[in-house]
């Protein structure tokens, strides 16, 4: 029985790493709305071992994104480092709207909320108090509008989510137009702007639009 347990415990960890690596590879593609049994499949195990390594949806949510989620806390921090506080801003904006886009399971997590994943929910608070004093500071500058909140970066992120999972395939660099209008949008009267991204095509749009009905 001795000799058996280390065996037994390369086995398990051998199924988690499979596991964490299905989940990265379909929330990614897929976005968190993936199902557990489908995990299981991807990873070649059965739900029983999936249930055995992750109880529940928010344990393996967690384990899956906890970098991601030590990167979007580091971007908070980064942004308040700047010298320059509408820079800071500005750049945090892009910053975590590129990470959306990189990974849709990532943009699906900015936007929803996981009261039993406690570490992950302590790392989002940690960069919301972060985000409320960039916000303070690009206003206390004269950059940022005075009528901005934090909810507005919550909606932003929200509608970021949507463009990158409608246009993924067809349109993928859509969201840099998103986020450069709106920084627009937030910019108080007067101030210096950086260059607006392309408009996507019309026919990579149409393609999108096509996806998208498919999809319903």
């Amino acid at each position: 029985m001795t000799t058996a347990e280390p065996g037994l415990r390369a086995d398990a960890e051998r199924n988690r790493d499979r596991i964490l690596a299905a989940a990265r590879r379909l929330y990614a593609r897929e976005g968190l709305g993936i199902s557990m049994a489908s995990v299981a499949r991807e990873a070649g195990v059965g739900k029983a071992t999936l249930a055995r390594r992750f109880a529940t949806r928010e344990e393996l949510v967690t384990a899956v994104f906890a970098d991601r989620m030590d990167g979007y806390a580091a971007a908070v921090a980064e942004a308040l480092a700047d010298a320059d506080p509408w820079h800071g801003f500005t750049s945090y904006i892009e910053n975590v709207c590129a990470m959306q886009a990189a990974d849709r399971g990532f943009a699906d997590v900015l936007t929803m909320t996981f009261p039993a994943a406690r570490a992950l929910e302590s790392r989002r608070d940690e960069a919301y108090h972060g985000l409320v004093e960039l916000i303070s500071r690009a206003k206390a500058v004269g950059r940022l509008r005075d009528d901005f909140t934090s909810e507005d970066v919550v909606i932003l992120l929200m509608a970021n989510a949507g463009v990158v999972a409608a246009t993924a395939d067809a349109a993928p660099d859509a969201w840099r137009r998103l986020v450069g209008q709106m920084l627009r949008a937030y910019a108080a009267p007067g101030g210096e702007l950086s260059a607006l991204a392309d408009a996507p095509a019309p026919s990579a749009l149409y393609r999108a639009m096509i996806r998208a009905g498919r999809a319903e």
